[in-house]
C-alpha cells in the first residue's frame, strides 16, 4: 500500500509537470498565432476583383527590399463562379514580418440566392474582424446607385437571417466603430486627442447601420477624363455623383475612395485600418480628400451634411437621404414580379428601361438616374419612342434585304428582255428570207464585231481605224448623191470609189500592213 502510494504521487507530480509544459506551449503557440480578418469583397467582374487585389497588395519601390515571390508565391484565386475565395499575408512595411492572415471571399452577382452561401461566414468569431468592400466601376457611374441598392438589401437579408448571438455582436460592433475618430480630429481616424470631448453624430449619419464596417472603392478613376471628353462631362456632373454618394454612405457610416490602377493612393491604408493592421509602429492618418475629382478619399466618421452642401449649393441632401432609407428597404417578391404589369411590357418606353420595374416617384434611384443617364438607355429609348410616335425620320432598309430586292428586279427585267427577244424573232421570220438573211448578216456582222474590236492599220507609221475612215468615205458619198444624180462622173467620183474600194480590201484580208492592199 506504502508502494502504491508512493507511485501515486510521482504519477500526480509527472501529470503537473506534463499539464505545465502544454499550457507554456500553449502560450508559445497562441502568441505566435496569425491574427485572422476577413475581407467581402462585392461587386465587379472577375477581372476587376483581381485588380483590387494588386491594389492592395501594393507597396510602394521606396521599401528596403522586394518580396520573395519564390518563397511565397501569390495564392490563386477563385472567383468565376458562385462564391470565390483566396487568401494573403499581410507583411509589415520591411516585408519581413507576416502581421495577419487576410481571407478574402469575393461575390459578383447580388442576387437573393446567394444568401445562403454568405451565411455561414459571419460568426461571431468573424463578425469583429470583417470588412465589406463594394466595387463600382467609373466605365458606368449612372449604374452605381442601383448597384448600391441591389448590394444594401442583400447585405439586410442577410443580417436578418443571423442568430441571436450574430446580432449582439454586431450591435456591439456598430456601437464601437461609430465612436472610433470622433474626437475632434479632422485629419483621419487616429487621433491623440482626449476621447472626453468626442463629437455627436450629425444629421444622417449611421441612420442605417449595417452591423459589419463598410467600403466603397470607385476603380479606374482614369477614366474620368475620358467622361469628360467623349461624354461632354461638366464638373456640375462629377460634384453631383460625389455628393450622392457621400450623403448615402453617410447613413451607413461607410468610406468611399476613388482609385485607378497605376495609383492606388491610400487604398491599402483605409482597408488595413478598418481591420486594425498596423503595418508600421507609426499609425498612419487617413487624410480626407474631396477636392481632387480621381483622387477621392472620405474615411468613415470625417463627412457631414454640411461637408457635402460645401461642395455645390443646391444640392438636396436631406432630401436624397430621405429617400435613401425608403429604397433600401427589402422588395417582397410579389412586388418584384409583378412590378411590370401585361401592359407595361408591351409599352416600348418601359421595356427600353432594361428590365427594370419602373420606379417610384421621388425614388433616390430615379433622381440620380435621371441626372445621370445611361448613354445606352437613352438610345434605346430614343428608338423605342421613334417607333411609338413615328415622325419624319426614315429607317434605312438592311444591307442584304435591299440587295436581294434588287436581284429579283433584275431577274423580272431579264425575263421582259427574254419575251420581247422572242417577239422579235418571229417577227423577223414572218417578213422573209431576204429580210431575214440581211437581219442575220447583220446581227452576225456586228456580233463578229463585237468580238474583234475596231481593225487599225499601220500605214507609212501611221495608225489608221479602217471602220472611221469607211464611215467617213460613206457620209461623204452620201452628201454627194444629189449632185452625181445631177451630173455626170467626175474624176472625184472615181477618186472616192478607189479609196472605198482600197480600204474594204483591206477590212477583207488577214494581214494589216499597205503592202497587201490592192493596187489602185
Amino acid at each position: 500500500m506504502t508502494h502504491r502510494s508512493d507511485h501515486d504521487r510521482q504519477s500526480s507530480s509527472g501529470d503537473g509537470k506534463k499539464d505545465i509544459w502544454l499550457s507554456m506551449l500553449d502560450e508559445v503557440f497562441n502568441g505566435k498565432r496569425l491574427p485572422e480578418k476577413n475581407l467581402l469583397i462585392l461587386g465587379g467582374t472577375p477581372e476587376s476583383q483581381i485588380e483590387f487585389l494588386e491594389s492592395l497588395s501594393y507597396y510602394p519601390t521606396s521599401r528596403r527590399r522586394p518580396p520573395d515571390r519564390s518563397r511565397d508565391p501569390t495564392p490563386p484565386i477563385a472567383n468565376r463562379f458562385a462564391l470565390g475565395y483566396t487568401y494573403r499575408d499581410v507583411l509589415d512595411a520591411d516585408q519581413e514580418d507576416t502581421l495577419a492572415r487576410l481571407s478574402l471571399y469575393l461575390l459578383s452577382d447580388p442576387s437573393p440566392s446567394f444568401v445562403p452561401l454568405l451565411n455561414p461566414l459571419l460568426t461571431p468569431r468573424s463578425l469583429p474582424n470583417m470588412l465589406v468592400v463594394i466595387l463600382l466601376d467609373w466605365s458606368r457611374p449612372w449604374s452605381w446607385l442601383r448597384q448600391l441598392q441591389e448590394w444594401i438589401r442583400t447585405l439586410r437579408t442577410l443580417m436578418v437571417s443571423l442568430d441571436d448571438e450574430c446580432k449582439e455582436v454586431m450591435e456591439a460592433n456598430i456601437i464601437d466603430r461609430r465612436e472610433r475618430g470622433r474626437s475632434g480630429a479632422a485629419d483621419g481616424i487616429h487621433s491623440t486627442a482626449d476621447a472626453s470631448i468626442a463629437i455627436p453624430l450629425s444629421s444622417g449619419e449611421w441612420d442605417e447601420p449595417l452591423g459589419v464596417p463598410l467600403c466603397v472603392v470607385c476603380q479606374n478613376a482614369d477614366k474620368i477624363e475620358s467622361l469628360e471628353r467623349e461624354r461632354g462631362w461638366k464638373e456640375e456632373k462629377f460634384d453631383f455623383v460625389l455628393q450622392y454618394m457621400r450623403t448615402v454612405l453617410l447613413k451607413h457610416g461607410a468610406s468611399l475612395i476613388y482609385t485607378m490602377p497605376s495609383a492606388p493612393g491610400s487604398l491599402q491604408t483605409l482597408i488595413y485600418s478598418a481591420l486594425d493592421i498596423e503595418l508600421s509602429l507609426e499609425r498612419k492618418s487617413l487624410k480626407h480628400n474631396v477636392i481632387d475629382r480621381d483622387r477621392v478619399l472620405v474615411p468613415p466618421n470625417w463627412d457631414s451634411w454640411g461637408k457635402i452642401r460645401v461642395l455645390r449649393e443646391g444640392f438636396d441632401v436631406e432630401g436624397v437621404s430621405k429617400a435613401w432609407s425608403t429604397e433600401i428597404q427589402p422588395t417582397p417578391a410579389t412586388e418584384i414580379s409583378e412590378g411590370v404589369t401585361d401592359g407595361d411590357q408591351n409599352d416600348p418606353v418601359v421595356s427600353a428601361h432594361g428590365g427594370h420595374s419602373k420606379d417610384k416617384e421621388g425614388s433616390a434611384v430615379a433622381i440620380y438616374e435621371d441626372t445621370i443617364r445611361d448613354p445606352d438607355r437613352d438610345s434605346s429609348l430614343a428608338q423605342a419612342l421613334r417607333l411609338k410616335n413615328p415622325g419624319i425620320e426614315v429607317e434605312t432598309m438592311d444591307n442584304q434585304k435591299f440587295l436581294a430586292e434588287q436581284l429579283e428586279r433584275l431577274e423580272s427585267y431579264r425575263a421582259e428582255d427574254e419575251v420581247e427577244e422572242k417577239g422579235r424573232e418571229a417577227r423577223r421570220a414572218a417578213s422573209g428570207s431576204s429580210s431575214l438573211h440581211s437581219g442575220l448578216v447583220e446581227e452576225s456582222s456586228r456580233t463578229v464585231h463585237d468580238y474583234i474590236g475596231p481593225v487599225h492599220f499601220n500605214i507609212d507609221g501611221i495608225q489608221v481605224d479602217a471602220d472611221d475612215e469607211l464611215k467617213r468615205l460613206k457620209d461623204r458619198a452620201a452628201r454627194r448623191t444629189p449632185e452625181l444624180e445631177a451630173t455626170p462622173t467626175s474624176p472625184g467620183q472615181m477618186d472616192n470609189e478607189k479609196l472605198a474600194s482600197f480600204f474594204a480590201g483591206l477590212m477583207k484580208k488577214t494581214g494589216g500592213s499597205a503592202s497587201n492592199s490592192p493596187r489602185s
